[in-house]
């Protein structure tokens, strides 16, 4: 019977033994995968776009960026992007989806889509979004826009130079600030070294209406422009410039593929490494709402695709120019400034970010009103 006993006591101390180093297998086990990193999934980046992506424009510098940050990161991220998305209603609609679907990063580009932008962040706290162009921040909405205005004040130079009749056309979608700001800078630029330029306006009311552009592009050659530029997401003025035998100066993107006789340079933009920060802060958990507006400084704005038949010291001159802009020696709002209705606006010499922001008028030079 005690051989018994002792048999039955060394299986039960044998099993306990197994149960313990099984325990601890298991435990081991379940240390190792809550411990594996949650960060292995991707980053979910969701965009959306205004207009379709052509081959130049504003949707498809956007798009730029997006392709740049899926090649820095790697499996790190994952995008996805809804194209053609009207402002408003619309607008709401899709970013709710991509909140709903599981974006982590929501990043939205146009001016249109802020007050859906906001709504729909205060609906998914826990989901960032960044709005392009806007001025509403919150704390899971930031915002982020590039001084277009220093560009367009160096393409302005440019123009003046050019210009045989003084008389420059500019085809812009709304009376925007932002807008504004661009043909305002234009045309301190080519008054800078050609006073008697003036600068036309027609307006389309639309961002993306290549038929609509075409047509406002005819009417200012029509009415003595011999150098065109817009603020519009197609490539219809520089096929227009193109076809009629006028010069252009591309925005947005590099647009002398469609005008290779007619572009004399590009103001470009370039989005890649703000949304490269802006998802690696998220990925580390530092992420925290914020109003950036960059410029030549930062290289969100950029001059290129020069003609080969612009004057070297013409590009000298706005090489130069470009540098005291970026050393805050040279601002294109340098007061006095009127508008174009004989009105001081400013007075004093640099204008501040708060009034730029704020723009509501046109300067003298330009012909039009606010309206179309």
């Amino acid at each position: 019977m005690a051989a018994k006993l002792q048999r039955s006591d060394m299986r039960l101390r044998i099993a306990l033994f197994l149960l313990v180093i099984l325990g601890t297998f298991s435990l081991n086990v379940f240390s190792q995968t809550q411990s594996s990193p949650s960060s292995t999934e991707p980053l979910s980046v969701g965009f959306v776009y205004v207009s379709p992506i052509f081959e130049a424009g504003w949707t498809q510098q956007h798009d730029q960026g997006r392709r740049a940050l899926e090649a820095a990161l790697g499996n790190r991220v994952k995008t996805r992007f809804v194209a053609d998305v009207s402002e408003g209603s619309d607008a709401e609609r899709v970013i709710r989806d991509l909140a709903m679907t599981g974006s982590k990063l929501i990043i939205t580009t146009s001016f249109g889509y802020m007050e859906p932008t906001l709504k729909v962040a205060a609906q998914f706290p826990q989901v960032k979004f960044i709005h392009v162009s806007g001025y509403k921040q919150s704390p899971n909405v930031a915002t982020v826009n590039a001084r277009y205005y220093e560009g367009r004040y160096l393409a302005g130079i440019v123009a003046g130079k050019n210009t045989k009749t003084n008389t420059l056309g500019y085809v812009a979608a709304f009376p925007i600030p932002e807008v504004l700001q661009g043909i305002n800078a234009f045309t301190l630029g080519a008054r800078s070294v050609n006073p008697a330029a003036k600068v036309r306006v027609i307006w389309t009311q639309t961002w993306t209406d290549p038929a609509k552009e075409r047509e406002a592009a005819k009417t200012l050659i029509g009415q003595g422009a011999d150098v065109l530029t817009h603020h519009t997401a197609t490539t219809a003025v520089a096929q227009t410039a193109e076809e009629q035998g006028v010069r252009f100066i591309a925005y947005t993107s590099d647009m002398s593929k469609f005008a290779p006789k007619a572009q004399l340079l590009a103001v470009t933009h370039h989005w890649g490494d703000y949304y490269l920060q802006a998802a690696r802060q998220i990925l580390a958990g530092t992420w925290q709402s914020s109003n950036i507006w960059g410029g030549l400084k930062t290289g969100m704005v950029k001059v290129s695709g020069w003609n080969a038949d612009v004057h070297p010291s013409l590009i000298a001159q706005v090489d130069l120019v470009s540098q005291q802009i970026m050393a805050g020696t040279l601002h294109p709002f340098t007061g006095p400034i009127k508008d174009n209705n004989g009105k001081l606006q400013w007075e004093r010499s640099a204008m501040p970010d708060p009034i730029i922001e704020k723009m509501d008028y046109l300067v003298e030079g330009v012909v039009g009103g606010l309206q179309k």
